[in-house]
């Protein structure tokens, strides 16, 4: 082999050599891109499933109050029901301690 046709070789191999790694770079920017769409996309996702997550916590959240009020309430007016009959039952004894002392007063 001459001189030439070696040097002729060295170049053709640094060319190649060149091409591979532009290639190489190329590939690599490439894939780079791919993750960062990638990453986006499940960025995207889990921003999307912890708005969903949210909304239904809220709807629990609320549900869960309203509950509790219906049962306070309900709990309220049980109450005023006891404090209502034992009033009834009272009403004689009241209306007589009532009519015993003004007979008192008026007897004075």
């Amino acid at each position: 082999m001459t001189r030439a046709e070696i040097l002729s070789d060295i170049k053709r191999a640094e060319d190649e050599a060149r091409g591979m790694v532009i290639q190489a770079h190329e590939v690599k920017n490439q894939k780079v891109n791919e993750a960062k769409s990638q990453a986006r996309e499940i960025l995207k996702s889990a921003e999307e499933e912890a708005a969903q997550y949210y909304k239904s916590e809220i709807i629990k959240a609320k549900e869960e109050s309203k509950k509790e009020k219906e049962k306070i309430i309900k709990k309220g007016y049980q109450e005023a029901e006891e404090i209502k009959s034992k009033a009834k039952k009272n009403i004689s004894k009241a209306t007589k301690f009532i009519l015993t002392e003004f007979e008192r007063a008026a007897n004075a």
